[in-house]
């Protein structure tokens, strides 16, 4: 094969990079303070940790010789670049977030950040899910980002209000059961309600 098709540079990342969650120009990146505190004891976790045992690993392997077929080695430096791409990140947002607690929300009865809001949708399927930032947001956990559609159709209505989604299969009517504020993740309908 020619030199041209080979990677000789040890320092590339063959893998694409996981694009980072954008924040719309001009805002600030909310979290609540559970989701700030995930981030930190993530970034925490990878310091103290992982890329401890990692580089460990890596030093061993570097020592055994040849590194150009030494698995370890080359899957070691591999994954010091993820944890250490994984840290920069972190240490970005963490940087620049501004911790909101949702019990400390005036208006309580209306949706803002941090809410948990009980939904009808279209179809007459209850949906509960809890508005957080950006980097918490987890759909299968029932946690969305407050820029996702969703969160924006439902901010500023209070229980009882029918709002508008716009998605690109047309517009569908949300209507707001029940708006509260607490610590805890939402439970999905129908369980632990």
């Amino acid at each position: 094969m020619s030199k041209a098709f080979t990677r000789e540079d040890d320092n590339v990342d063959d893998d694409l990079d996981m694009p980072e969650p954008a924040l719309p120009k001009g805002t600030r990146n909310y979290l609540t303070p559970q989701g700030y505190a995930r981030l930190r004891d993530e970034l925490t976790h990878l310091m103290t940790v992982e890329r401890p045992e990692v580089v460990n690993v890596v030093s061993w392997a570097a020592s055994n010789g040849d590194r150009s077929e030494n698995g370890d080695y080359l899957y070691g430096k591999k994954r010091l670049r993820e944890i250490d791409r994984r840290m920069r990140f972190l240490t970005r947002r963490l940087e620049i977030a501004e911790v909101v607690d949702p019990r400390d929300q005036l208006g309580q009865e209306q949706i803002f950040f941090g809410a948990t809001v009980t939904y009808l949708d279209d179809e007459g399927e209850e949906q509960r899910i809890k508005i957080v930032g950006v980097d918490e947001a987890e759909p299968l956990q029932q946690r969305i980002s407050w820029v996702s559609p969703v969160a924006r159709a439902l901010t500023r209505a209070r229980a009882g209000d029918v709002v508008t989604l716009r998605t690109p299969a047309g517009e569908q009517s949300l209507e707001v059961l029940e708006v509260e504020y607490t610590e805890a993740d939402p439970a999905p309908p129908g369980r632990g309600n």
